[in-house]
């Protein structure tokens, strides 16, 4: 019996993760659940699945819940604040993390599971983006397992070759027989519109993906392409190959998830339902396999596939993202917090959709030869930069 963490419970991944592990009672129990601030959300999870523990990063929200808890006779205890999420990360009992917090605010926890060699299923990018090199040493020095859940670099995962999965990231593609990385995105909800009303895009619009089920700032990252672009940056890191070695495929269909182009002109694909049901359950499972609730692929009822390049006027912040993964780690690292704030600035009904890109390059012109290698270093970027781009929205 797997003991299992759920890092960012309450969204959409953390939601997927709890179905795929109620189809498999026998297989895995839920250690803990965390959240950030969505007390209604965590108390019926954790009625639901009965976890040891529950955390949240708001200290209010966390006496909320623990009152709530007990009141309903449940023995869950509850810790709060990043040093909850830390302590549950690395709790001794956890052989499983799944690190679904979205944004910089999981970057400590995740490393926290990652320093106690858990097996630590990725759905972060952020943790990635900001401190890739760093990550990936510390997942290399205690013997972590770290297995990728964004639906495109677990489709990559699965088509790599068994040695190459079990090499860890170290290995080198070239040395396996891969050319490059075909990473797919849909182009989101955007991907035919007019560009000259893109200043009139609203948020319910940015938020409407076509495809996928996600959160606001993961789903307005998609409208803009951003998302493809830190997971450009992530795919960077997790397959240890460069920049060059990545090429992003416009796939609106969103059924192949990713493909791996190998130097006998081969290309293996990874082809499944617009679920993220089914690379939890990968990765759960791995290297084993075990079903999930998403439902099977009937090829007679699928659409036509197409495939176009993505382009630079429609996506600037996927090439200010591939700019970043170019120049190095404090590029990237200032990229994700410019972007973190520009898009909450959007959602917040305080700047048009067109100045999400605006700011973001700014912020990449001014902190594009930074260089962040240490944990501290990177933190006090991150910082800096939030703080930079708050003044240029002030001045927008």
């Amino acid at each position: 019996m797997k003991q299992v963490v759920v890092l960012g419970a309450t969204g959409s991944i953390g939601c997927s993760t709890l179905s795929v592990l109620a189809e498999h009672p026998e297989k895995f129990a839920v250690l803990a659940l965390t959240a950030a601030t969505g007390v209604d959300k965590l108390f019926a999870q954790c009625v639901q699945v009965k976890p040891r523990f529950a955390a949240m990063l708001d200290a209010s929200a966390a006496l909320q819940l623990a009152h709530r808890l007990k009141s309903a006779g449940l023995a869950t205890e509850v810790l709060s604040g990043t040093e909850g999420l830390i302590a549950l990360a690395a709790h001794p009992d956890a052989d499983i993390v799944m690190a679904a917090i979205v944004g910089a605010a999981g970057l400590l926890p995740t490393l926290a599971a990652v320093e106690q060699g858990k097996t630590v299923l990725l759905a972060n990018k952020e943790a990635l983006v900001m401190t890739g090199e760093l990550f990936m040493h510390k997942v290399a020095q205690h013997g972590a397992t770290l297995l990728p859940i964004d639906s495109e670099h677990n489709a990559i995962f699965q088509c790599l070759p068994l040695p190459l999965q079990q090499a860890g990231h170290r290995a080198s593609l070239p040395d396996f027989g891969i050319a490059r990385l075909l990473l797919t995105g849909s182009g989101g909800p955007f991907l035919t519109r007019p560009l000259n009303t893109f200043a009139d895009i609203t948020i319910a619009e940015a938020v409407a993906h076509p495809n996928w089920s996600m959160g606001h700032k993961i789903s307005v990252d998609s409208a803009t392409m951003m998302n493809k672009g830190l997971e450009f940056i992530e795919a960077r890191w997790l397959f240890n190959c460069t920049a060059a070695d990545i090429q992003v495929v416009i796939h609106p269909q969103s059924i192949i998830h990713s493909m791996v182009q190998y130097t006998d002109g081969s290309v293996l694909a990874q082809l499944g339902q617009p679920d993220m049901r089914t690379p939890i359950a990968h990765a759960l499972a791995f290297p084993e396999r075990m079903s999930s609730p998403a439902k099977p692929l009937d090829f007679f009822a699928l659409p036509s596939f197409t495939f176009s390049a993505p382009e630079p006027a429609r996506y600037p912040n996927l090439y200010l993202a591939i700019a970043a993964c170019a120049a190095g780690q404090g590029a990237t690292t200032a990229l994700n917090a410019a972007n973190e704030v520009a898009v909450a600035a959007f959602l917040a009904g305080n700047i048009p959709f067109t100045a999400i890109s605006l700011v973001n390059e700014r912020c990449l012109d001014r902190f594009v030869s930074y260089q962040a290698s240490a944990l501290d270093d990177i933190l006090a970027l991150d910082t800096e930069t939030r703080a930079y781009a708050r003044q240029l929205l002030g001045a927008l």
